[in-house]
């Protein structure tokens, strides 16, 4: 394997611009921010809309599902697992959405629990509320 590798699948939403789904360095994989995107269309997961067509709500536990969801499909698409991740990083741009999103969170990560740093922000691409970027670790694996 080169020392550095670009890791890109259709089992999740395509990236919005340069850059791929993840990058391998040896072990290491470091994946791009997901959002709560369907991978098949593209767009947000249930978006609610006002009679502007402006984006006006969201359930925040079934995007940070879709969004989970769409890392795993990433770090399996590399050989890799959830509990292969080791350091977590999430965007919300509703810190009151917290408890909801952990909610869905520690239904994921009840036995492998990464680092995590949770952080607030302004807004994100494609009216997104929630966005997960992660690294995992693909190196030694305990024998079952």
């Amino acid at each position: 394997m080169t020392q550095k590798q670009q890791v890109v699948t259709d089992t999740a939403p395509k990236p919005l611009g340069a850059y791929s789904h993840a990058t391998r360095v040896h072990d290491w994989l470091f994946l791009s921010g997901q959002g709560a995107r369907d991978p098949k269309t593209g767009k947000l997961v249930s978006p609610t809309r006002n009679g502007q067509g402006d984006y006006s709500g969201y359930d925040i536990r079934q995007h940070t599902r879709a969004c989970i969801e769409n890392v795993k499909a990433v770090v399996e698409s590399a050989g890799g697992k959830l509990a292969d991740l080791v350091d977590v990083t999430v965007l919300l741009v509703n810190m009151q959405d917290f408890a909801g999103f952990n909610e869905v969170y520690e239904t994921y990560f009840r036995d492998s629990r990464p680092a995590r740093t949770t952080m607030g922000v302004s807004s994100l691409p494609m009216d997104n509320v929630i966005e997960i970027k992660a690294v995992a670790y693909l190196g030694a694996r305990e024998k079952s």
